[in-house]
C-alpha cells in the first residue's frame, strides 16, 4: 500500500495522458530524421553524410533542447513535460524526492533493457503496463525504482 505521506496517487488516465504527451513529443522530434533516412534509403550502406542532412540537424538541435528541459524538470520536480502538464510527479514510495539518478536509470534504463529483446520486451511491457491496476497502481518499472506518481 502507497504510504499516507506519500501524497494522493495520479489517476491511471492522468498518467496515460502524460505519457502520450512525452511519447507525441518525442516522436514529433524524430520525424524529420526519420525523413532524412527515407530520402536516402536508396545509398547502401548509408554513408553518414546522408544523416546529417536538415531534418537530422532539427532532430539534433530539438533532442538537446528537450533533453535539456526534461533532466532539468526530473531533477527538481520528478516530472517530465507530460507529467508537468497534467500536474503529476514522481516521488520515492515513502514520500520524499525522487533523485535524477534512480528516475533515469531505475525507472527508464533498467526498464527499457528487456524491450532489446523481441519476445521478452513484448512481456516485459505488458505486465508493466498491466501492474498499474493493482491497489499501489504501481506499473513494474515503479516497483523497480521503489516511486509512485502523485498529484503535484
Amino acid at each position: 500500500m502507497v504510504a499516507a505521506t506519500a501524497g494522493e496517487p495520479a489517476e491511471r488516465s492522468t498518467r496515460l495522458k502524460a505519457a502520450t504527451v512525452d511519447e507525441l513529443l518525442f516522436t514529433a522530434i524524430v520525424v524529420p530524421a526519420c525523413i532524412d533516412a527515407v530520402m536516402h534509403a536508396d545509398t547502401f550502406p548509408p554513408a553518414m553524410a546522408d544523416f546529417l542532412g536538415i531534418g537530422s540537424g532539427i532532430s539534433l538541435a530539438a533532442l538537446t533542447v528537450w533533453l535539456a528541459i526534461t533532466l532539468r524538470l526530473m531533477q527538481r520536480y520528478g516530472q517530465s513535460i507530460g507529467k508537468r502538464l497534467y500536474r503529476i510527479k514522481v516521488v520515492r514510495k515513502d514520500g520524499s524526492p525522487a533523485s535524477l539518478a534512480r528516475l533515469f536509470w531505475l525507472r527508464n534504463v533498467v526498464s527499457l533493457l528487456p524491450t532489446l529483446l523481441a519476445e521478452v520486451g513484448i512481456v516485459y511491457e505488458l505486465i508493466d503496463a498491466l501492474m498499474i491496476y493493482g491497489e499501489s497502481r504501481q506499473c513494474l518499472h515503479d516497483r523497480i525504482a521503489d516511486t509512485i506518481v502523485v498529484k503535484a
